[in-house]
């Protein structure tokens, strides 16, 4: 997944939760990440 297609997602509300600092970085917990990232994993057809 490109970077720009993550951020588009994120816009949306379709990304993993969130911490912005400060400065205007994002960080993710790594929690937040795994759970979002399973929960799109494909299942594969029996």
């Amino acid at each position: 997944m490109s970077r720009a297609a993550f951020y588009r997602m994120r816009a949306r509300g379709k990304g993993p939760r969130s911490i912005k600092l400060p400065n205007g970085q994002l960080r993710f917990r790594r929690s937040d990440f795994e759970k979002w990232l399973n929960d799109h994993e494909e299942v594969p057809a029996c």
